[in-house]
């Protein structure tokens, strides 16, 4: 259950641009606030305990409850910069308190890394540190001075083009690293 629940909320998060883009006609922010709450209280209830699950949940409950209390178009904008802020709190934090978090998941699929694969793992979390860091701050300054169009499109299409580009950036120059044509 607890994985249906991540996949709806991660499908939720993938599509909220263009929900809030073409829904805020028909739906007010309080309907928004009470949907995405209710996907966030489940993961909470339901979900297994991962670093900064509990703390992320917590937060984006507060979130859609202030986004119900106000019912404001405005705050509907501001999901996508919390989102960066919670990757970029959750990679910079495995940095502070290791193991970082790519080290994590590159031992998910082999468990003795050595010692050249800890220090490349360390220096790709930090790299995806900055790429948060900076997709928040694009974020931000669409939310605060941009057309909702241009913030669609942005939070929508383009951020995510450039999590695949960055994915695929990495894996190339994670072949070069392992001596791999």
């Amino acid at each position: 259950m607890s994985r249906l629940i991540g996949l709806v909320l991660l499908l939720a998060g993938l599509l909220y641009p263009f929900a809030v883009y073409f829904g805020m006609e028909h739906f007010a922010p309080w309907q928004f606030a009470l949907l995405l709450g209710s996907l966030w209280l489940a993961r909470a209830l339901t979900g297994e305990r991962r670093p900064g699950s509990l703390w992320m949940a917590v937060v984006a409950i507060a979130f859609c409850l202030l986004l119900a209390l106000f019912d404001s178009p405005v705050l509907l904008r501001w999901y996508p910069v919390l989102i960066s802020a919670f990757m970029l709190v959750l990679f910079g934090l495995s940095l502070k308190y290791g193991p970082p978090m790519i080290e994590r998941l590159a031992r998910l699929r082999e468990p003795e890394l050595p010692a050249r694969a800890i220090r490349y793992t360390r220096q790709v979390t930090i790299a995806w540190c900055l790429f948060f860091l900076c997709n928040g701050l694009c974020a931000t300054a669409l939310t605060l001075w941009a057309p909702l169009s241009w913030w669609m499109l942005y939070t929508g299409l383009i951020s995510y083009g450039l999590i695949g580009l960055m994915f695929a950036i990495e894996w190339l120059i994670r072949q070069r690293v392992r001596g791999r044509p």
